[in-house]
C-alpha cells in the first residue's frame, strides 16, 4: 500500500475516517463490520477492516471476507451487455422484443388488480431503457402500485426462488408495465432482464459469460453467484436494524441460500464478492476499460456508460417515480448501469462532475471519480441501505482527506 501523502491524501485525516466508523457505527452496534479501500493513481492509499463479520460466532472481520454485494452486481451485468453492444450483436435502440419476443405485446397499466385495464405504450421498450431503468418495470419490494404487489405475489427476480431465466420472462409477460418506456425512472428488475439478454444474445449461460469474459481476465477469483466450500469460513453474516438501533441476524452464513447454486443467476443482485475482487473491477473502470493487459471495453464506450442518459438531461428528482433509490439527489442522473453526478453543487456532495457510483441492499457502495482518479469500495452487511447516511458521510470524510484542489 502506498503512503497516502505521495498521492495527495492526509494520513491523519484518513485515520479520522476509521475512528468515525468505529465510534459512530461499530461501537454503537449500528453496523456489524466495515471495510474500506481507497485507490488513487492506481495505488491503494488506504484500507481498513473493523468489526465482526459474524457476531453470533464472535468472528472478527478480515480483509478477505466474502460479502453479499446485491445491486453492486448491476454495473458488472451492464458492462457485460455493453461488451455485446461493442461487438455489434445488439444496439442500444433495439427493441427488447427482438430477443424477448414473448414481450412483443407488453401494455401499460391503467387500473385493476388482475385482470388489468391497459393501454398501448407510446413506444416499445428499448435496450437503453433497461440500462437506465426507464423500462416501465419495477421491483416487488416497492409498495407503491398494484404492479409492485403483483411482482411480490409472483416472486419476480427472487435470486433464490423457483423461477429460472425463462420463468422470469414468462412472469413479466403476464404483467403490464408501470408506465410507457422512457417516460419515467423506476428502480427495477431491468438489470435482471439484461442478464437474460446477455444469455440469449451470446448463446452462453449468463454466469459463464461473466466468469470467462469479466472475472477471469480481471482475476476476480472470489466473485460468483454462490459461496464455494473454500469460501465458507469467510462468508459474512448479514443483519437487519432493530427499532432500538441494534442488529438482528437477517441471513446466517451457515444456512444461507448463497451456499447453494441458484436456479436463477440474478444480474440485478445475485453476486457475492470481496473488497479486493470488487476493487479489481473498479481498477478496470479507472483505467478506462483495461486492467493487466486485458481490455474489456473501449474508453469511448465506458465514457458513454458514465454519461447521464435520462431523457432531456433531467436528474432523478425530476424523473423518478421510485419509492426506493440508491441515488436520491438533485444533480444526479443515471447512465448505462450506474448513477452519475453531473452537478455536485445541486447534489450537495463533495465529489466531481462525472463521478459514477452505485450500492447494494446490504449498505455496500462503490464510486469512481475520473477527475480526481479515485476509486472507493465500502463493504458491510446491513439490510436497508437507507438506514443510515453512511455513503454521504464516507464521501465527505474521504474527500476532506484529499489535500489537493
Amino acid at each position: 500500500m502506498s503512503r497516502p501523502e505521495s498521492h495527495g491524501f492526509s494520513s491523519a485525516r484518513l485515520a479520522h475516517l476509521d475512528r468515525f466508523l468505529k465510534e459512530r457505527y461499530l461501537d454503537t452496534g449500528r453496523l456489524p463490520c466495515a471495510q474500506v479501500q481507497v485507490l488513487r493513481g492506481g495505488e491503494r492509499v488506504h484500507e481498513s477492516v473493523q468489526g465482526q463479520s459474524d457476531r453470533e460466532r464472535g468472528r472478527a472481520a478480515t480483509r478477505d471476507d466474502v460479502y453479499r454485494i446485491y445491486s453492486m452486481t448491476k454495473p458488472i451485468t451492464s458492462l457485460a451487455f455493453m461488451m455485446l453492444v461493442e461487438e455489434g450483436a445488439v444496439a442500444l435502440d433495439d427493441p427488447v422484443s427482438r430477443f424477448i419476443p414473448e414481450w412483443k405485446d407488453l401494455a401499460v397499466f391503467s387500473a385493476g388488480t388482475g385482470p388489468y385495464l391497459t393501454t398501448p405504450p407510446a413506444r416499445p421498450m428499448q435496450m437503453v431503457d433497461l440500462l437506465r431503468h426507464t423500462s416501465g418495470l419495477t421491483y416487488g419490494f416497492q409498495t407503491r402500485t398494484n404492479i409492485d404487489a403483483a411482482y411480490r405475489k409472483l416472486k419476480v427476480a427472487d435470486a433464490h426462488g423457483d423461477l429460472d431465466s425463462q420463468g422470469l420472462v414468462d412472469a413479466l409477460a403476464r404483467l403490464p408495465l408501470e408506465f410507457s418506456p422512457g417516460e419515467a425512472w423506476n428502480y427495477s428488475v431491468s438489470t435482471d432482464v439484461l442478464g437474460v439478454l446477455v444469455e440469449r444474445i451470446s448463446g452462453r449461460p449468463f454466469q459463464d459469460f461473466l466468469a470467462d469474459r469479466i472475472f477471469a481476465p480481471l482475476g476476480m477469483t472470489e466473485t460468483g453467484f454462490s459461496v464455494r466450500p473454500d469460501q465458507a469460513d469467510r462468508f459474512t453474516a448479514c443483519y437487519a436494524p432493530t427499532p432500538q438501533g441494534g442488529l438482528t441476524l437477517q441471513d446466517d452464513p451457515v444456512t444461507s441460500a448463497y451456499r447453494r447454486t441458484p436456479r436463477f443467476h440474478s444480474g440485478g443482485g445475485g453476486l457475492v464478492s470481496t473488497a479486493d475482487d470488487y476493487m479489481k473491477f473498479c481498477r478496470m473502470l479507472v483505467n478506462r476499460g483495461e486492467l493487466g493487459g486485458h481490455r474489456l471495453i473501449a474508453p469511448a464506450t465506458l465514457r458513454l456508460m458514465a454519461s447521464n442518459h435520462l431523457p432531456g438531461g433531467q436528474d432523478l428528482t425530476m424523473l423518478s417515480r421510485s419509492l426506493f433509490s440508491e441515488a436520491t439527489n438533485a444533480g444526479v442522473g443515471f447512465g448505462l448501469g450506474f448513477a452519475v453526478t453531473f452537478d455536485p453543487v445541486r447534489a450537495m456532495l463533495t465529489s466531481s462532475p462525472g463521478e459514477y457510483y452505485w450500492g447494494g441492499a446490504a449498505s455496500t457502495a462503490f464510486w469512481i471519480d475520473p477527475v480526481k482518479d479515485i476509486a472507493v469500495v465500502f463493504l458491510t452487511q446491513l439490510m436497508g441501505s437507507a438506514t443510515y447516511p453512511i455513503r454521504r458521510e464516507l464521501r465527505t470524510l474521504i474527500y476532506s482527506a484529499l489535500m489537493e484542489p
